[in-house]
């Protein structure tokens, strides 16, 4: 049980590391908050959306959905629109400029974009069966739970500390420089990541 808890942990982590746009929106939004509960809503809408795909990849649901063409082009669709305004929106968003005034997304937007860049991503997915749903096999029984929750912990545990290094940060930057700075890099990767997808998009049409 030890081992599969502890595979779990390393391989939820190696996942949810690198830098993308699901990473850049928590901190950003844990920065533009003078109060880290203020970033409750995109942590647990993030924490939520990963529980779900790590949940449907351990038991083959995302990997029968991604089989159907039709669906994962929708799903490709819908997140490059999701991505291009999310990524206007935050570049155009004003940083914060003093402590005590919070200039960030409301809490519908922060979970709606949440819920965009981690469901609307054909990518994110295929990674989470890839790595998480082919890991699990090698389990049966309770020893396959302790390994699927210990991927949910780690996935809430990091969405969390995501937001407050992001609250740190804001909370160092009074005249909002550092924050602006983010915004922007924020925005680049999100519609970085928007070409990515439309790319492929236009690869597989190609191919099929």
């Amino acid at each position: 049980m030890l081992e599969a808890v502890l595979h779990g942990l390393i391989l939820a982590l190696g996942l949810i590391l690198p830098l993308g746009a699901q990473n850049v929106f928590v901190f950003n939004q844990g920065a533009s908050s003078t109060r880290w509960t203020e970033a409750l809503p995109v942590v647990v809408a993030a924490s939520l959306c990963d529980s779900l795909l790590i949940i449907m990849a351990v038991y083959g649901v995302s990997l029968l959905l991604l089989s159907m063409a039709w669906l994962k082009t929708i799903l490709f669709t819908a997140g490059i629109l999701f991505l291009l305004y999310m990524g206007w929106s935050i570049w155009t968003s004003a940083p914060k400029r003093a402590a005590s005034e919070t200039l960030k997304l409301p809490a519908r937007k922060q979970i709606l974009f949440a819920i965009s860049v981690s469901l609307l991503n054909p990518h994110a997915i295929m990674d989470t069966v890839g790595v998480i749903g082919t890991s699990a096999l090698h389990y049966e029984g309770g020893v396959k739970w302790g390994f699927t929750l210990a991927t949910l912990a780690m996935s809430w545990i990091w969405f969390a500390s995501l937001a407050i290094a992001g609250k740190w940060v804001g909370k160092l930057d009074r005249a909002g420089g550092i924050l602006n700075m983010i915004n922007k890099i924020s925005a680049i990767v999100i519609w970085s990541v928007a070409v990515y997808m439309t790319v492929q998009l236009m690869t597989s049409s190609q191919i099929n």
